[in-house]
């Protein structure tokens, strides 16, 4: 099937036209973020069963045509591993297409293993093995040659065939309806819109500070997200996360003591040092009930442990009885939370509460009880 290569409105029209009775399109994008908080879109590659485009945004001033296809909710519009393109198509409207289905979210519950990548799952559903040379192209130059054009084409070319097949066996094992959480929280405006005054909690370290700290870091942290977004540069070309904790420890409160921070350079200094300094200041006048406070976890003892360990072996149980990683389902720590009394649990809500939870919470509940052989571990409740 011959690709097309759009990077005039007229040709884009017309592809929209041939497209626009579609019930599903596959969708992929192709961006470079390295230099910038903004992913820059650098080109959308669509396909139905009859046309497949690589669409150059580069190129055109109005991607309309194309953008009300795909928000468009009565066509079904397919990615695998959507989070980053979603994040795109939000940057240009502002909102989320409706209807989303996520090829590395279905293939999780279908026993194809947890995030896998796009080119393993090709080699699993249609044993076909992708050309992985042009994984590192800096998509913003022009032109592009052929065989960059192929490679970003065979991103939605197989998808359609992995998207049929991965639907049939979804229906199959009436497991469809298990996506719908999953998706939903994939096309929640909240998972993209940016987040300034929560932003502290993603500094590499911050458990490690405590009290009047953690109100300086989450200051910090703020000022330097807002700083990024507005300069459109990587938070860490702002000051890097290291510096951020060493600056919400020590609380220089003068330029001078700069000097004690590791890492911060004095181009840093020139430029925001006297911002930093009122940021540092105004953090440790904010009252103290209104300090971030980290929850304390409780250490387990022994018989808890104990506990935890049971629930793991029926994690690892019934995720064998489905064929799915239970990886997928609900990791060590999460189990630990639920002993600890957590109810709030991804692994008690949708398809891992349906495949798995309700029996730990049984057995929680002195509902269910185990026993084993040698080969295999028995439950009754």
């Amino acid at each position: 099937m011959t690709v097309q290569y759009i990077d005039t409105e007229v040709e884009l029209d017309q592809f929209c036209q041939q497209i626009a009775n579609s019930t599903w399109i596959t969708v992929d994008t192709e961006f470079l973020r390295e230099k910038t908080y903004y992913p820059q879109l650098c080109l959308i590659q669509v396909a139905n069963d009859e046309h497949i485009a690589c669409i150059d945004p580069l190129a055109l001033d109005d991607l309309t045509p194309l953008l009300d296809i795909i928000y468009n909710p009565e066509i079904t519009i397919v990615f695998h591993a959507a989070r980053q393109d979603l994040e795109l198509f939000y940057m240009l409207r502002d909102d989320l297409p409706s209807n989303v289905f996520d090829t590395q979210l279905a293939a999780t519950v279908l026993g194809y293993g947890d995030q896998i990548g796009y080119g393993n799952l090709v080699q699993q559903c249609i044993n076909v093995d992708l050309d992985k040379a042009h994984s590192r192209t800096d998509w913003t130059k022009r032109p592009l040659d052929p065989a960059q054009i192929t490679y970003a084409a065979d991103d939605v070319r197989y998808l359609r065939d992995v998207y049929k097949l991965l639907t049939q066996q979804l229906a199959e094992k009436n497991r469809t309806h298990w996506l719908e959480d999953d998706f939903a929280t994939l096309t929640n405006i909240n998972t993209y819109k940016p987040d300034p005054d929560n932003i502290w909690r993603k500094v590499k370290g911050f458990g490690r500070l405590k009290g009047v700290q953690l109100a300086v870091l989450k200051q910090l942290a703020a000022w330097r997200e807002q700083r990024a977004i507005k300069s459109n540069r990587p938070r860490r070309w702002i000051i890097k996360d290291d510096v951020l904790l060493d600056l919400a420890k020590l609380q220089p409160e003068s330029t001078d003591k700069f000097s004690m921070i590791r890492g911060l350079e004095n181009s840093t200094v020139n430029r925001y040092g006297d911002t930093l300094l009122a940021e540092i200041k105004h953090a440790k006048s904010i009252p103290k009930e209104q300090w971030p406070v980290l929850k304390k976890i409780q250490a387990l003892s022994q018989q808890q442990n104990a506990i935890v360990d049971a629930l793991m072996a029926l994690v690892r149980k019934f995720c064998d009885e489905q064929s799915i990683a239970p990886v997928a389902v609900a990791s060590r720590k999460e189990i630990e939370r639920m002993v600890s009394g957590e109810t709030d649990l991804p692994i008690l809500q949708g398809w891992r509460n349906e495949i798995v939870g309700h029996h730990l919470k049984q057995f929680l509940d002195g509902k269910l009880s185990i026993t084993a052989d040698t080969t295999q571990l028995n439950t009754k409740g």
